[in-house]
């Protein structure tokens, strides 16, 4: 029997980690699946892509499009152009997508015109939110794919509220958690937390980069002011993103930051270290949709700073709240409340490790 032909498309870190343990359950499988991999270079940065796809033991991609920044339309439409050739040569029995970045959207577009099959990881995720844009790339894959693989019972929900037909469904749990899973005991010997002279639950993770937050001086002030306040009796590690870090110069706002003796201000984290900070943290404050998930399943108290989450299943079951700048300094203080073991809960159903196994069964089957 001639292999099954699947080629997986990345355009951004966050899909690197939902990319890999699917790559490493087909090739487990030994001929029944031949493999290629397309970066479009959506979001790129040599340094920080580097680590990712070493600390991920993910293959170099067998195919860069170099696309770059740009506006959505220029971004989607580079994409698109610099895809259908990629597409045409490969002529893979599935297209694999994952997330909800342009590339996602733009891939499935071509496949789609292309009658090629497309099968979408992380389906059914929705902030009902339009002025997302990774919302409408949510809608529009979704509609277009072939196979919806769902992370939880909500995203089953979404879709079939849609007109979806079921048979387009299947759960498969979360990808992301087979990363986790799979890099938790490399995580923890890298020892991030004793490396910054951090005490285990005694400090806050933060990372913080979408243009709602970093982008308004106003908005970025306040997130300034209220970390400098927490510092002052929490000790407080913060992962600047380039654009971030940017920004906070901009608006003459690093200086307070760079001042404040407990708020450590890092470079933007390796997936192990990221891990590591995560777990050993008494909270996490966050925009990153990835760390929600990661949080939920390690137990650990997450602030989102967003007015929605196409990840609702992560505050019905896990540890995620909604936050504002209005109520972040309180919740902040509510979130470093100690609590104990028994009152963590457990995972949502089928965030076990395994996801990628089921991913495999179901374009097998």
């Amino acid at each position: 029997m001639a292999p099954l032909k699947v080629l997986h498309v990345v355009g951004a870190r966050p899909n690197f980690m939902k990319v890999a343990p699917i790559m490493r359950a087909m090739a487990a499988c030994g001929d029944r699946f031949a493999q290629r991999l397309v970066h479009t270079g959506q979001h790129y940065d040599e340094a920080m892509s580097q680590v990712f796809f070493d600390e991920l033991e993910l293959p170099r991609p067998d195919v860069n499009l170099e696309v770059g920044s740009g506006s959505h339309a220029w971004q989607t439409a580079q994409v698109m152009l610099r895809f259908e050739p990629v597409l045409l040569e490969f002529a893979p029995d599935w297209l694999l997508v994952v997330g909800d970045v342009n590339s996602t959207m733009a891939c499935t577009l071509v496949a789609a015109k292309l009658g090629v099959r497309v099968a979408h990881v992380e389906a059914g995720l929705r902030s009902f939110d339009r002025g997302m844009p990774e919302e409408i790339n949510r809608v529009v894959t979704d509609a277009l794919a072939d196979l919806l693989l769902t992370p939880s019972a909500d995203a089953d929900l979404n879709l079939r509220r849609e007109g979806i037909d079921e048979r387009r469904i299947r759960r498969v749990g979360n990808v992301m958690i087979d990363t986790l899973v799979h890099g938790l005991a490399k995580a923890r010997a890298r020892g991030a937390h004793e490396r910054l002279g951090l005490a285990p639950g005694r400090f806050v993770y933060v990372t913080l980069h979408r243009p709602s937050n970093v982008d308004d001086p106003v908005s970025l002030r306040r997130i300034s002011e209220c970390l400098a306040e927490v510092a002052a009796r929490t000790a407080v590690v913060f992962a600047v993103h380039p654009r971030t870090r940017q920004r906070l110069a901009d608006f003459a706002l690093l200086s307070r930051l760079e001042a404040a003796p407990e708020l450590r201000l890092v470079e933007p984290l390796g997936y192990h270290d990221s891990i590591c900070l995560t777990e050993k943290a008494a909270a996490v404050l966050t925009d990153s949709g990835g760390l929600q998930e990661e949080t939920t399943y390690l137990g650990v108290p997450c602030l989102t700073l967003r007015p929605n989450t196409e990840r609702p299943v992560t505050i019905s079951l896990g540890t995620n709240r909604l936050t504002t700048l209005e109520t972040l300094h309180a919740d902040l203080d509510a979130a470093l409340v100690p609590r104990a073991a028994a009152e963590r809960r457990q995972p949502p159903p089928l965030w076990d490790g395994h996801a990628a196994e089921r991913i495999v069964d179901a374009l097998l089957g």
